[in-house]
């Protein structure tokens, strides 16, 4: 604890034993300690962070997703890409817009010039383009609602910087020709053949890609793919094309109930002649059999006629009599008659 006293230049603080304390000395101290903290610590973090500086002057990265350009003063001096720098350098020499100009391959750490020198990157990916919906007319005059997308990617930067400059105006110049291609390959075509045969839809696809690449290769852009996502009717044509479906299915029923009418007329005729043919066979059979059977019982009343005449006169009356009289039946006829001689006076000899 300090005490105040008066000396001889005004007041002058003591401590508890009355001597002087020395303020200049604790000032001193204050600066040597904010003097080290500045030497050992500030300045290193103010050397590396221009050292840091300097080094992002100097160099720069490329991965394995970018591809870049160097930039000198707005005219491209280098541009890095991870293949085909071949085809970039021909590309280019078509233009005549880019003289001279170095292509690089690879990736990793790069160098430039510094505060001159600037990088613009760009993807090497895949990039997605997806379109809205849109309404297209058939030969037949059918329309119908589908959207498409493609896959597609920077090949030559330079060409992209000067001609799209973003990806958004690269998708909508790809909007403008994939869907004008395919507006007009579905003008040639039917509507049903675009929804039910797929291996037409997948070679006239194929044939837009190439199209479209005839044209985006000036653009440095490639197309990958191209699909039609979905493919519907308007909504205000469903009630059409269920009844025209329905009328469809209603003539094919009909059809296959005609067919099915014929070939049952056909198995129908097919076995009346066959039943007709097996009862003729059967009949012919049976009347065989039948003069098979008179022939032998001619033969036995033959027999029976030659041993006892009287017997077989006797048992061909009463056949006839089985057969022409009943139990209500009423004869008149002469009992001299030989179809009477065994119904009066006739006399049974008991043995």
């Amino acid at each position: 604890m300090g005490f105040r006293m008066m000396g001889k230049r005004g007041p002058v603080e003591v401590d508890e034993n009355g001597n002087p304390i020395n303020k200049e000395k604790k000032i001193n101290f204050k600066s040597q300690k904010s003097k080290d903290l500045f030497t050992h610590l500030l300045l290193p973090l103010f050397i590396i962070l221009a050292i840091a500086f300097m080094a992002t002057q100097f160099m720069f990265t490329v991965n394995e997703m970018e591809q870049a350009l160097v930039v000198r003063f707005g005219s491209v001096q280098r541009i890095i890409v991870l293949k085909d720098a071949d085809k970039v350098s021909e590309a280019l020499e078509r233009s005549g817009k880019f003289p001279d100009i170095e292509v690089v391959e690879g990736k990793g750490l790069m160098f430039k010039m510094p505060f001159v020198d600037n990088v613009e990157k760009y993807s090497s990916q895949l990039i997605t383009y997806k379109t809205l919906q849109g309404e297209v007319t058939a030969l037949d005059k059918k329309k119908i609602v589908l959207d498409n997308n493609a896959q597609w990617r920077i090949v030559n930067p330079a060409l992209f910087r000067i001609t799209m400059q973003t990806v958004q105006n690269g998708n909508t110049r790809l909007d403008d020709l994939i869907f004008s291609a395919i507006r007009e390959k579905i003008g040639k075509i039917n509507g049903s053949k675009l929804v039910s045969d797929k291996e037409f839809v997948y070679e006239m696809l194929a044939e837009i890609k190439e199209e479209v690449n005839d044209v985006v290769k000036d653009y440095g852009m490639e197309v990958v793919d191209v699909r039609i996502a979905k493919t519907e009717f308007p909504k205000q044509n469903y009630e059409n094309i269920f009844n025209r479906m329905r009328t469809e299915r209603q003539k094919m029923a009909n059809k296959l109930r005609a067919e099915g009418e014929e070939q049952y007329k056909t198995i129908t005729a097919n076995s009346d002649k066959e039943a007709q043919v097996i009862k003729a066979e059967a009949y012919a059979k049976a009347e065989e059999i039948k003069g098979q059977g008179d022939a032998e019982a001619l033969e036995i009343y033959a027999n029976a006629y030659s041993k006892d005449p009287e017997f077989y006169s006797f048992y061909k009356t009463l056949e006839t009599y089985r057969k022409t009289i009943g139990k209500n039946t009423r004869l008149v006829i002469d009992k001299d008659s030989d179809f009477a001689k065994y119904l009066f006076d006739y006399k049974i000899v008991k043995p």
